[in-house]
């Protein structure tokens, strides 16, 4: 935020505060609005000329709109409700007051109140949700010369919708599309059907709204058309809100890495402004639930290596690599869960297919690892403490402790969120947890019984 816009908010002149935030483009204002509180954010927003705000309104994400509504109150807010489309209302509704958002919605005209609330049946996680009604559609038998004036005249349509026509037959049913630059090329008297292309990409309402905006980033297209049962043009995607879908997903798994999601409920989104603001209690108790089997599976690893003193007592040598050992299972595990989760968001992993094409590789990649790097630590080992102290089978221990260590990290990595997102378990912050015990556990165990083999110590 500029420093002027601040001083003069200080001061309490808030006209001069407005020209100062004018000078940027309407989404660039709702960032800087964003970043002021409430109280400032609706004096400068109600200074504001009416298209000027509308603007600016439609660049602020869904939460700050549903705050700046109930800030309005109910009767202004009713009359700005009007004028905005069905997929803004739609999107504030679960953010608002339940009286006030029920009130809102019945002020509402008639088709407008029934076009929400048709939307607002379908599941939150629907194409139904995002999906918008501003796009140009024309019968094939159009010519490029009507098609390109019915643009000129359509004051309504965005830039992004005015960049792709959709084409249908006489009773409305999908055939293709073409883009603006097609039809700037093409012949005046040329019948838009002959231009049409991508007859197959389309979705319907009730697709999840992160497949779609996977497809939408496939294809190329700023807008992906949305068709009903009956394969007729009912809205579109565009390419910006699918974006804003693809960030919120990636988002929430970011959080749930950093063992901030919820316990149970895998679907749900710790609120940032929780985790950021206010007391320490919350963020405290979601971080410590699986923290805690860290902690005792910490307490269970000491156990075991109190258990193999008297093998670290006679081979001081083999206490050099236990943090290698340990460490590097952590890291290749650390890894596995990323690979898993940004995979997952990503929509690169098919649960379906789990087993057979997505484990099978990680194995392989664990079972890679494990012998390049086995080697090369058995061989340090073996040319560092093994030979100098008489003891080359240390080589030996090393070397197969961490192929097993980097193997069944590997292993794990991938397995342990799989099992728990098939029971409705948090994957992300519970996985590393779980992985790190059993790893390191199985791991030093391994180290310990091999070492009181090979190099003859008995318990």
């Amino acid at each position: 935020m500029d420093k002027m816009i601040y001083h003069c908010l200080s001061e309490g002149d808030f006209d001069k505060a407005l020209l100062l935030l004018r000078a940027s483009v309407p989404g660039e204002t709702a960032r800087r609005l964003s970043e002021l509180g409430h109280t400032e954010r609706w004096a400068l927003f109600q200074r504001m000329e009416r298209s000027e705000a509308f603007a600016v309104f439609m660049h602020m994400d869904d939460e700050e709109q549903a705050n700046l509504l109930e800030t309005m109150g109910m009767e202004r807010a009713k009359e700005w409700a009007g004028h905005l489309p069905n997929y803004t209302l739609s999107k504030v509704y679960s953010l608002l007051s339940r009286g006030f958002a029920e009130a809102l919605i019945d002020a509402l005209p008639a088709p407008k109140r029934e076009g929400v609330r048709k939307i607002l049946k379908h599941d939150v996680d629907s194409v139904a949700r995002i999906m918008r009604s501003d796009f140009l559609a024309v019968p094939g038998s159009s010519t490029v010369a009507q098609v390109l004036e019915r643009l000129r005249g359509d004051a309504a349509l965005t830039d992004d919708a005015s960049s792709v026509c959709f084409i249908t037959d006489e009773a409305g049913h999908y055939r293709g599309y073409a883009r603006l630059a097609k039809l700037l090329r093409a012949d005046a008297d040329a019948q838009v059907d002959g231009l049409a292309e991508s007859r197959n990409n389309r979705i319907v309402p009730s697709d999840d709204k992160v497949e779609a905006a996977r497809m939408l980033q496939r294809v190329n297209l700023p807008v992906l058309p949305v068709v009903d049962a009956d394969d007729r043009l009912v809205g579109v995607v565009r390419f910006d809100d699918a974006m804003d879908v693809i960030d919120e997903e990636t988002s929430e798994d970011v959080y749930k890495m950093a063992g901030v999601g919820s316990l149970v409920h895998a679907k749900e989104l710790v609120r940032s402004e929780r985790l950021t603001q206010g007391g320490i209690g919350y963020p405290v108790r979601v971080r410590l639930a699986f923290l805690m089997v860290t902690l005792a599976g910490g307490l269970m690893v000491g156990g075991l290596i109190d258990h193999f003193e008297e093998v670290l007592a006679a081979v001081v040598a083999l206490a050099v690599f236990i943090p290698l050992v340990m460490d590097m299972g952590g890291n290749v595990g650390t890894q596995s869960t990323t690979i898993f989760a940004r995979g997952l968001a990503l929509g690169h992993i098919n649960l379906d297919a789990f087993f057979r094409k997505h484990l099978a590789r990680e194995v392989v990649v664990g079972l890679v690892m494990g012998v390049l790097l086995g080697t090369l630590a058995g061989l340090i080992a073996w040319w560092w403490q093994g030979a100098p102290n008489d003891i080359p089978q240390l080589g030996i221990v090393v070397g197969f402790s961490l192929f097993f260590a980097v193997t069944t990290a590997s292993l794990l990595g991938f397995l342990l969120p799989w099992v728990m997102l098939k029971i409705g378990v948090d994957h992300a912050p519970g996985a590393d947890p779980f992985i790190t015990t059993i790893k390191d556990f199985s791991g030093l165990a391994v180290y310990f019984l091999m070492a009181s083999w090979l190099i003859g110590v008995h318990l």
